[in-house]
């Protein structure tokens, strides 16, 4: 299944909005109380993913017409060289295929291949996802912090010989 990844338009937010609560409410039910998870679906809005999108570069991913995965990367905090991945959500019934590929367009992004450091607040859900693909846990941070995630990160030109 190959998807279809745009950068994100303004028309994209009320089918990001739902994918993401769709996401939330299936994928992590089972990790999140309802109540929290309510609130993040209060919060991501169609309008604060327009606001979202207008900070950072923020990809869409349809399959047969569908949106079914969104993803940002963004300043870190402004800091020089940092950058942070954002709104990383995959339609549950694709979550096998779709995850690998908005993630790899968003190590592909220029933001990326500048960056010094990339930090994902990754959820207890997918933390397992992200480090598979080579982000680790931040010093300190192998276990979710207050808001529930797990801080990891990655240093796309640190090499390993």
């Amino acid at each position: 299944m190959k998807l279809q990844i745009r950068s994100f338009k303004t028309t994209d937010a009320p089918a990001a909005a739902a994918l993401i609560a769709r996401t939330l409410l299936t994928s992590n039910q089972g990790d999140y109380p309802k109540a929290y998870l309510d609130r993040l679906i209060t919060q991501m809005t169609p309008a604060w993913l327009c606001q979202k999108a207008a900070a950072t570069h923020f990809y869409v991913g349809y399959f047969q017409q569908q949106l079914v995965a969104t993803g940002a990367i963004g300043s870190y905090w402004g800091r020089p060289g940092e950058y942070s991945l954002f709104t990383i959500f995959v339609d549950p019934e694709v979550q096998g295929m779709g995850g690998r590929q908005i993630l790899h367009t968003l190590e592909q992004d220029v933001y990326f291949s500048h960056a010094y450091r990339v930090e994902i607040p990754a959820s207890v859900t997918a933390h397992l996802f992200y480090q598979h693909f080579g982000y680790r846990p931040k010093p300190g941070g192998i276990y979710p912090d207050d808001e529930g995630l797990y801080r990891l990160e990655k240093f796309p030109h640190e090499s390993f010989h």
